[in-house]
């Protein structure tokens, strides 16, 4: 099953860089290999945020599908995919309907920067915001949280300059989630106190970023929900 997924995720992103190529732009660069390193998540620890977790569902690109990729969450918890956009995620509506979540994590935008059009930013937003519409009318009780795109390595924003709008699509992010009425963690700082846990590409991500993601996004709530 994971084989097959991660092979329609390859052809999904390939389609993507193919209509990138097409207008002229370099597309993100491939996602690598993603390197299992079952030894840094126990089983214990699985067990515990498959617990957790296990009436959310998380909705994203490549960077979100290392949740489930890494064994971290169950794969129904996860709805992700290489090359996803705020644009193609409309089109997983219907099975993240399937699964009746009560939270919704969403995590969009590492793709959606790189779009070839003049304005990607206005672009992408104009969907992720008739995403989340929907989702409020088919899932009217569920609980949706926008995170943050993750930074990349200088490595990797001086391959692809594009990057360096990242911190300005968030920005948009965050006026969106107040906007709409969702929740928005900024996750970088996760990044910024670890750098060893990039992968090879200095975009993705190793397996022990994932348990430490869904620690700091536990205790945002925890710590949102206190503040009420």
């Amino acid at each position: 099953m994971k084989v097959q997924r991660k092979m329609m995720s390859i052809t999904l992103f390939a389609m993507v860089a193919l209509s990138v190529a097409a207008c002229g732009s370099n597309g993100q660069p491939p996602a690598p290999e993603m390197t299992r390193q079952v030894e840094d998540i126990s089983t214990a620890k699985q067990t515990s945020y498959a617990s957790l977790y296990q009436k959310s569902v998380f909705l994203g690109d490549s960077i979100t599908e290392g949740l489930s990729y890494h064994d971290v969450l169950k794969e129904e918890n996860v709805l992700a995919g290489a090359g996803k956009t705020a644009e193609f995620a409309l089109e997983d509506l219907d099975e993240l309907v399937k699964r009746k979540p009560e939270h919704i994590f969403i995590q969009l935008g590492s793709d959606d920067i790189l779009w070839p059009t003049d304005h990607p930013k206005e672009y992408s937003l104009s969907y992720y915001a008739q995403l989340i519409g929907r989702i409020k009318e088919r899932l009217p009780e569920a609980s949706i949280t926008i995170l943050s795109v993750t930074p990349v390595t200088e490595k990797a924003e001086k391959a692809e300059p594009r990057y360096q709008n990242i911190d300005d699509y968030n920005k948009g992010l965050k006026e969106l989630a107040s906007k709409v009425q969702v929740g928005y963690i900024d996750v970088s700082s996760i990044v910024d106190d670890h750098p060893e846990m990039y992968d090879a590409d200095g975009i993705h991500f190793q397996a022990k970023f994932y348990p430490i993601l869904l620690d700091y996004i536990k205790d945002e709530l925890g710590r949102k929900k206190s503040a009420k």
